[in-house]
């Protein structure tokens, strides 16, 4: 069954938010993950604080998404990721088809 990795972002950086978006969408693809959505306009309709940028990719799997986040190569990203922007991540389990 699908997960998705849903990042709740604020750029620190921009030159590091671009080089950390490069590194990242390499990996992503590496393990199977797509972009659902990636920063595109967003609006809260109930509750809560206004959006940050939202970014959501889906693996295929829950197993392969925590692989990606624990690779070798997503390494490199997420260092940059220290100074490139402050995030909220959340791994979210897919509904199983019916």
């Amino acid at each position: 069954m699908p997960a998705y990795v849903i990042s709740e972002v604020e750029v620190r950086d921009r030159s590091a938010m671009e080089a950390y978006r490069a590194l990242a969408a390499q990996t992503i693809v590496q393990y199977g993950g797509r972009y659902l959505a990636r920063g595109g306009a967003a609006e809260v309709v109930e509750g809560g604080p206004p959006p940050k940028t939202i970014i959501i990719v889906e693996f295929p799997s829950m197993a392969r998404a925590r692989e990606w986040y624990a690779s070798a190569e997503y390494a490199a990203a997420l260092k940059l990721r220290q100074t490139a922007l402050e995030r909220r991540l959340m791994f979210v389990e897919g509904a199983a088809e019916s």
